[in-house]
């Protein structure tokens, strides 16, 4: 049976593989480690494995973890919906938020960000596919949007998230991925962040750009979802 270690090592050399073949500098991605539903010490496994950033989706089970974990160096990165009640707790203990998708989310995060605190990393989520079950910003809207966002104080603009349409299509995955960095290229924003790529994908991801791929399932197993 595989440790989270040697889960780590296969995505590490996945990862290293597609930048290679992509042509693109050896440190230009990073591994984000999405460990929701998952407990407090699978994540210091994985610390221990040399992994430091962590996406959460759910607040009250990240913040229990954040707590627990807090004598570790993580970095934490939150990738679920954001809701306005939840902004205060989130502007407060994570350092990314990857999940923005309208300007009144954005602008509570930057009130509420502690000024102690560096500013909050951002990163709009778009919904590329046009899936109605998803998250995200439409295309015609993400202009605006990304303006008004980039001029909030205590707030950095990164770039952008998607979670395109699942498939096992190589082309279809390119093509999904080719349009999210086309949408970040055509804003003409100081943008440094492309977050998409997941367990099945990631290559194909790597190739269209991406600089964090969010990975769970093939480091931490198959999510229990029935764990409180």
């Amino acid at each position: 049976m595989s440790t989270i270690a040697d889960n780590i090592a296969q995505v590490t050399s996945r990862i290293h593989a597609a930048v290679l073949a992509a042509h693109r500098d050896a440190h230009s991605v990073q591994l984000l480690a999405v460990s929701k539903t998952k407990p407090a010490e699978a994540l210091r496994e994985a610390c221990a494995a040399g992994i430091r950033n962590f996406g959460e989706n759910y607040l009250q089970e990240a913040l229990s973890k954040q707590l627990e974990l807090a004598d570790l160096p993580l970095i934490w990165h939150f990738i679920g919906p954001t809701q306005s009640n939840k902004t205060r707790a989130i502007a407060e203990h994570f350092a990314w938020v990857h999940s923005v998708d309208r300007l009144k989310i954005a602008q509570r995060l930057s009130e509420q960000r502690p000024t102690d605190l560096p500013p909050l990393n951002i990163c709009i989520q778009v919904n590329v596919s046009g899936e109605a079950s998803k998250s995200g910003c439409t295309p015609a809207d993400l202009p605006a949007l990304a303006k008004a966002i980039s001029e909030l104080p205590r707030l950095t603009l990164r770039g952008l998230m998607a979670i395109p349409e699942p498939t096992e299509d190589r082309a279809a995955q390119d093509a999904a991925f080719a349009a999210v960095q086309s949408l970040q290229a055509s804003l003409n924003l100081p943008l440094d962040t492309l977050s998409m790529g997941m367990s099945h994908d990631l290559e194909s991801a790597i190739a269209m750009g991406a600089t964090w791929v969010r990975v769970g399932t093939a480091l931490f197993g198959a999510r229990d979802y029935h764990q409180p």
